[in-house]
């Protein structure tokens, strides 16, 4: 049976290892992570396969993977998520099941981005864990996730995917279905800056720990769910 992972409001621990994380104390949204005296960040990088099998969270808490177009983000939570997810490229996929294939899809990204956080508002009233398909670019969409899960008790957590880009272009190639290149350049820059800052400990806003996550972590992953 493969390692879980428990990370909870107060701690972080590997089940079967001992390793122990240090308590978390409750914060407000805008206190920054780095003024906590022990944040939570779980580095599962360069492990050669040998990384956890599931990450469980609190029964009430909320999870953002985010990371590069083409990381391996919807993958991951098809492939792993139990309980509720939310998944932007979901949502895209019912759009483009129903308007006429000649249509761009710039011209209707906007309604699909409507349905997606419409979808995020309704899932986030029923209380329970839900974990979230993040760009990267859009800080918002974290701290508005950092007050609901404050609101309901629980805490927000993050996902980091650390894929090189190609690797992500790559991903792209085969699903299809890419971004231009000033939009990835511009998820680029976001998800570099929030990497280098969470391998400092610098945890954005309202985020009570992090979990490193490279190719070969994500493929091990056969669960992320909640605990009851």
């Amino acid at each position: 049976m493969g390692r879980t992972i428990t990370v909870n409001r107060t701690s972080a621990y590997a089940t079967n290892a001992g390793i122990a994380m240090p308590k978390q104390p409750s914060a407000p949204a805008r206190e920054h992570c780095a003024d906590r005296t022990a944040p939570v960040v779980r580095d599962l990088r360069d492990r050669a396969g040998r990384s956890p099998h599931a990450l469980l969270f609190g029964a009430g808490d909320l999870v953002v993977i985010t990371g590069l177009p083409g990381s391996g983000k919807s993958t991951l939570m098809h492939r792993a998520v139990t309980g509720h997810r939310i998944d932007s490229q979901d949502t895209r996929d019912r759009w483009d099941a129903r308007v006429p294939r000649r249509l761009p899809y710039a011209l209707y990204r906007p309604l699909v981005r409507l349905a997606h956080y419409a979808g995020l508002r309704r899932a986030l009233r029923t209380g329970e864990g839900i974990v979230v398909h993040d760009c990267g670019t859009q800080a918002w969409v974290r701290a508005w996730l950092a007050r609901e899960a404050r609101r309901r008790g629980g805490t927000l957590h993050l996902l980091l995917l650390d894929v090189h880009p190609e690797t992500a272009r790559q991903g792209q190639r085969e699903r299809g279905r890419g971004v231009s290149r000033y939009a990835f350049s511009r998820h680029r820059r976001a998800t570099d800056r929030l990497l280098r800052a969470v391998e400092k400990g610098e945890l954005p806003a309202g985020c009570g720990s992090a979990v490193l996550l490279d190719r070969d972590a994500a493929g091990v992953l056969s669960r992320v769910g909640f605990t009851r």
